[in-house]
């Protein structure tokens, strides 16, 4: 592992662990869910990709790990910090060989709201397994079947008050259509079947206003980031069947 610093647009030092590969065929950024860490859930996958030779760079969102920050923006913010990583890594792929953006959960919906903005070539393709589709959805969510809180507008409105004058971003700001409209490169999107923390609805949402080349995996019976352990084998199959294809592809944005 080698320690990896980045300074992102707001100032804050950021900070990610780089895992080399043998040989050496594609690089995979991985970007972690709320409140997580740089292995974490991420570390099944993360062993399978390495034995695969794909080259790691684990991010480490903002105030998390050893990553500055105060808040975190449920992607309004982030989807800054992973654009400055895929240029990092960008800038350092002397091969030019093919970049690829995995995200879970709140880091899924990071990937998916940066790829409708300026991102390296070398980028060929996106997966999303759980993310959300906004901040704002996820939170009458959560606030309807958590809480039975079925009316919630002044609470919203409060919330985003709070979001733009303590932490200085929108709840707006957090919302992947926009970027899904935008997005020309292929997303792998998956969502397990029970996730009772992030609904499956919010993949169906994020694939049917992606533009671009676009699959979704739906595994039956999984719960909130637990695709890659109910079936591996599909999730595994399906993922290097996703880099086999793209590997080669020409990126426009």
């Amino acid at each position: 592992m080698q320690d990896c610093y980045i300074r992102s647009v707001d100032g804050l030092k950021l900070h990610g662990f780089y895992l080399p590969a043998e040989n050496a065929k594609r690089f995979v950024i991985l970007s972690h869910g709320y409140r997580g860490s740089r292995f974490g859930s991420l570390s099944f996958m993360a062993k399978y990709l390495h034995e695969r030779q794909c080259n790691l760079l684990f991010m480490e969102q903002r105030c998390c790990g050893e990553s500055e920050g105060k808040y975190i923006t449920f992607g309004a913010k982030e989807k800054w910090d992973v654009q400055r990583w895929a240029i990092y890594v960008s800038e350092r792929n002397k091969e030019k060989l093919p970049i690829y953006l995995y995200g879970q959960s709140m880091g899924a919906s990071a990937v998916l709201m940066a790829s409708g903005y300026w991102l390296p070539p070398e980028v060929k393709g996106l997966i999303a397994d759980c993310g959300f589709q906004s901040m704002e959805r996820q939170m009458r969510d959560m606030a309807d079947n958590w809480f039975h809180l079925h009316y919630i507008p002044l609470l919203l409105k409060e919330m985003d008050w709070l979001c733009h004058f303590v932490a200085g971003f929108r709840m707006k700001d957090a919302d992947t259509t926009e970027a899904m409209k935008r997005n020309t490169r292929p997303v792998l999107f998956f969502h397990g079947e029970k996730d009772t923390y992030v609904y499956p609805n919010n993949s169906f949402q994020n694939y049917m206003l992606c533009k671009a080349p676009k699959e979704l995996v739906i595994v039956p019976e999984a719960r909130h980031l637990c695709s890659a352990y109910a079936d591996p084998e599909l999730y595994q199959c399906t993922v290097m069947e996703f880099f086999e294809k793209y590997d080669g592809s020409n990126s426009e944005k």
